[in-house]
């Protein structure tokens, strides 16, 4: 088989949560760079309408905002998915939120909002999609779902994220539970643990952590949007095919090594 062939997501649908920012648009720019039909959602929807026009010039890219920390908007936006599309080929599991505060002074609103977003709407939406994702797969293609978890799962780090590492950690074992039950429905789960790429989040750490970080890599660098886009296309194209349950860190070696 061509490399062409094997990495294809031409002609894919895809939903892209968390896709206006950060590691969902550069996730969302590979799939549509690459001819795949691309949903994007996000809470705000100016940040959605600005990259879907932007992204509409180069290929297909639809907004559907929505706060998915909310129940009635995971039911909203799958109602509004279902009106238009018949299947879907992949879904990334990518909105998040953190938070930080020391031991002594997290606040529970620190702990819901994240564990909601984090690990609740992951479950819930991918339920939710279930019977789209179920109509994609086949015995020889199966459908996708990508979970975006952390690092900050795998290791401990210097952060006092403590609803962030734990909600990742969650996220990285659901995806275990979630690939065990749902690949006789031809539907393979994975999930990407991403070390520090330029974000939202990672813009809230000060230079000296931002230093360190950096530091403690091997590779002496934090992501590069390439970096993502290779391991997103790599899980939902053939290339992966016989891959399920596996939780990838793609972090220049942070956690991987220590």
């Amino acid at each position: 088989m061509k490399i062409e062939e094997l990495f294809s997501v031409r002609g894919k649908v895809a939903l892209v949560t968390g896709g206006s920012r950060g590691l969902g648009e550069m996730i969302a720019r590979a799939y549509v760079e690459n001819g795949a039909k691309v949903y994007i959602t996000a809470r705000r929807a100016d940040a959605c309408d600005a990259l879907t026009k932007e992204l509409s010039q180069i290929g297909e890219c639809i907004a559907i905002p929505a706060d998915l920390s909310r129940m009635e908007e995971i039911a909203r936006l799958s109602s509004e998915l279902h009106k238009r599309e018949k299947k879907l080929d992949i879904l990334v599991n990518n909105a998040g939120a953190s938070w930080g505060a020391t031991f002594a002074e997290f606040p529970e609103n620190g702990w819901d909002k994240v564990m909601d977003l984090n690990v609740k709407s992951v479950f819930f939406l991918t339920q939710s999609l279930l019977d789209l994702l179920e109509a994609a797969g086949s015995t020889n293609s199966y459908s996708r779902v990508i979970n975006i978890g952390s690092i900050e799962g795998i290791r401990t780090s210097h952060l006092e994220a403590y609803s962030y590492a734990a909600s990742k950690a969650g996220v990285n074992h659901l995806t275990r539970i979630m690939a065990k039950f749902l690949a006789p429905k031809h539907i393979a789960v994975n999930a990407i643990a991403p070390g520090y790429f330029p974000s939202k989040m990672t813009d809230a750490i000060d230079e000296h952590g931002t230093k360190e970080v950096v530091d403690d890599a091997p590779m002496k660098r934090m992501g590069h949007a390439d970096d993502l886009a290779g391991i997103a296309i790599y899980l939902a194209s053939r290339a992966s095919g016989f891959v399920c349950g596996a939780v990838i860190p793609v972090d220049g070696g942070l956690a991987t090594t220590a």
